[in-house]
């Protein structure tokens, strides 16, 4: 047994080692400990099978108000499972200790099959518990005997040698200290994006010196409770002689519009202030008419005009007054109601279908307290938790999916949940699937709170393999169609939970709306 013991497929351990091996695991079989205790540590054992025992933890650490130090856990878990079994296994690896030398009443259900060199459960372990340990100290230490019974079950059922719990513990304390100490370098090396002028092509847009001409609805709706400028004082003292329209509730902005441009004195300019969907409603009127568009951000988000650079009143009321402009690519949803009732819409951010608009919504009531990160996984946990996945045909192809997102030109990072658009002109749709494979909740839930990256480490875990759950890629058009029941659409913020006929279809319109902005480097 020492020879085998040595041999690994690329590394041998010294013969010190394997004689501390073979001597640790005499004394502690020769230990009578009887039926209970035995019992216990193979239970115990069995509990920490394929992280089952660490993700039920965590689960307790979120509802005890500590998302953070769960996250770290499970995520320095994820390294060094993969560390153990794909790299250590491998190099390292050699044979179990003999069956017949364990007490039969201790033996595991199911004997390992696996390379010995390294304990996978004592690495994943000593991670979650360092982890916890590296955010919230006084859980961590609640944690540690717990992860050290966990190691000493794999020597007491004869699952592992001694240097085999030592290396896994090496490997879970290391994966920690690693996922601490990388985070923050991550982070310092993305890119920052400025605000500043946008990528699109330019545009001379009308000047109205006066305001004369333009025509701008105001939502007082928008944005309440936020401490912000009056957009219609500002209005009034700098374009006097602007037709401003409070929307009042029954106001239908295409009848307003279509009103405006069918008078006598048509206007020349369309201008907005309020947020996201009330800037897409007359976003829409002014493609249709071919007039140039002024938003004023008035919402609570403003996602538009921060992408065009115009994430203030004052900013895009000088580049109103200048005639700065840009022309930015849209997408046009079409939603068939029947063979000669076709809705359209447009969209100028993104439109989605399933649980991502409830997940936004959910990440965005907590963010304020812990940040966007943490608070993607208590919006990613709790809204899979309580949903299930759609059937939807997808370019005619069957998915089973959790949701699909589609945004107008390229976002970042690659999630499920993208929040950053660099460009404005990439003349592509942006679509993500996160589809519902092999355990859809968990792999769901991880794929929403960590995006693409993490999702493709987790694929490698024993008890979640599969292939990716995000399915991300661009194109000029998409079609939806529901094989189920109506799960509903969202875009620009605004969400309907039913479709007026059986899908919908995207399509990119590239430099489709001419848009005032500022177009001079920060």
């Amino acid at each position: 047994m020492s020879a085998d013991r040595r041999r690994g497929p690329r590394l041998s351990l010294p013969a010190r080692v394997v004689r501390t091996d073979e001597a640790v695991a005499r004394r502690i079989d020769r230990r009578t400990t009887g039926p209970g205790a035995d019992r216990f540590w193979r239970l115990l054992s069995g509990a920490a099978d394929h992280g089952k025992l660490w993700f039920a933890v965590a689960g307790v650490l979120v509802a005890l108000g500590k998302p953070r130090a769960a996250a770290r856990g499970l995520v320095s878990l994820g390294v060094a499972s993969l560390v153990a079994n794909v790299v250590g296994k491998r190099l390292v690896g050699g044979e179990r200790p003999a069956p017949a030398s364990i007490p039969v009443a201790r033996r595991l259900d199911r004997s390992p099959t696996s390379p010995s060199f390294p304990s996978g459960h004592t690495a994943s372990a000593v991670a979650f518990a360092t982890g916890v340990a590296l955010d919230a100290p006084a859980a961590g230490a609640a944690l540690a005997p717990l992860a050290a019974g966990v190691g000493y079950s794999r020597l007491h059922t004869g699952a592992h040698w001694f240097s085999d719990v030592v290396g896994g513990a090496a490997i879970g304390a290391g994966a920690a200290v690693l996922v601490k100490a990388v985070g923050p370098a991550l982070r310092s090396l993305r890119p920052v994006v400025r605000p500043g002028a946008p990528t699109a092509q330019t545009a001379e847009l009308p000047v109205l010196p006066r305001g004369a001409g333009a025509f701008i609805v105001v939502n007082p709706g928008s944005g309440a409770g936020l401490d912000r400028p009056d957009p219609r004082r500002l209005l009034a003292e700098r374009f006097p002689e602007a037709r401003v329209h409070e929307l009042h509730e029954g106001d239908d902005i295409a009848a307003l519009v279509q009103e405006q441009v069918g008078s006598a004195e048509p206007p020349r300019v369309l201008g907005v202030s309020g947020g996201d969907g009330t800037v897409a409603a007359m976003a829409h009127e002014a493609r249709l008419a071919g007039l140039p568009l002024l938003v004023l951000p008035g919402g609570t988000f403003n996602h538009f005009a921060k992408a065009i650079g115009a994430d203030t009143l004052e900013v895009a009321l000088d580049a109103f007054a200048a005639g700065t402009g840009r022309r930015v690519d849209v997408a046009e949803l079409r939603l068939p109601a029947g063979d000669e009732d076709t809705v359209t819409r447009t969209v100028l951010n993104t439109s989605s279908v399933g649980v991502y608009p409830a997940f936004v919504a959910e990440r965005e009531r907590h963010q304020g307290r812990w940040g966007k990160p943490l608070a993607a996984v208590i919006a990613a946990i709790r809204v899979v938790r309580k949903s299930t996945p759609i059937e939807l045909e997808i370019d005619g192809r069957p998915r089973s999916v959790w949701s699909v997102f589609v945004g107008v030109d390229r976002y970042y990072p690659v999630t499920v949940a993208p929040i950053e658009r660099r460009r404005l002109d990439d003349g592509l749709l942006d679509i993500r699937i996160l589809a519902a494979g092999r355990k859809p909740k968990t792999r769901g839930a991880i794929a929403l709170a960590f995006g693409g990256r993490t999702d493709a480490l987790v694929a490698r875990l024993p008890f979640l393999q599969g292939p990716p759950v995000i399915d991300g890629f661009t194109a000029e058009r998409i079609s939806l169609r529901r094989r189920d029941e109506d799960p509903g659409y969202a875009h620009d913020g605004e969400a309907s939970t039913t479709t007026p006929g059986d899908g919908l279809e995207l399509r990119i319109l590239p430099a489709a709306l001419a848009v005032y902005a500022p177009v001079s480097s920060p």
